[in-house]
């Protein structure tokens, strides 16, 4: 995928940060010196051309209340339906595919345990797939952040 000067430049300044401000997309515009729409066009497209999965903060779970990793075996042929359920989950960050027995892993967010372990039981009963719960115990941050220049 090409993408073009704008996408480019919107990726590279706002992959690390989104203004926290109550109109986020027209500060990024004003950075950017375009208008909102152009912000919002080009995340649209690149969302709908699979360049970008989500927009949004990824906040420190221990002040936003709990969080825990899970990983689901999911059948093959599941897979898909499966991962798209999960996404729907409010409290979910992200999930994503691993080569493994566990092929299903993602970020469960919340206001506290209970609440996590309520959206738990919920995915069992809904998949019929026992959640494999592996809380934080240590917190490491991975900036992953992607240079654009190789992707020319």
């Amino acid at each position: 995928m090409e993408l073009d000067n704008l996408s480019r430049r919107l990726i590279e300044r706002f992959q690390h940060g989104m203004p926290l401000c109550p109109e986020p997309y027209r500060a990024m515009a004003e950075a950017l010196d375009c208008t909102e729409a152009d912000v919002l066009d080009r995340l649209a497209r690149l969302q709908a051309e699979g360049a970008l999965s989500r927009v949004g903060p990824v906040f420190e779970h221990r002040r936003a209340g709990a969080s825990t990793l899970v990983a689901l075996s999911v059948p093959e042929a599941r897979l898909e339906q499966v991962a798209a359920r999960i996404s729907q989950f409010p409290e979910v960050n992200h999930n994503y595919r691993r080569e493994h027995r566990y092929n299903l892993w993602f970020v469960l967010t919340g206001p506290d345990r209970a609440h996590l372990s309520r959206v738990l039981d919920e995915i069992e009963a809904e998949t019929g797939l026992m959640p494999l719960d592996l809380p934080m115990h240590t917190a490491y941050r991975i900036d992953l952040g992607f240079p654009l220049e190789t992707l020319r």
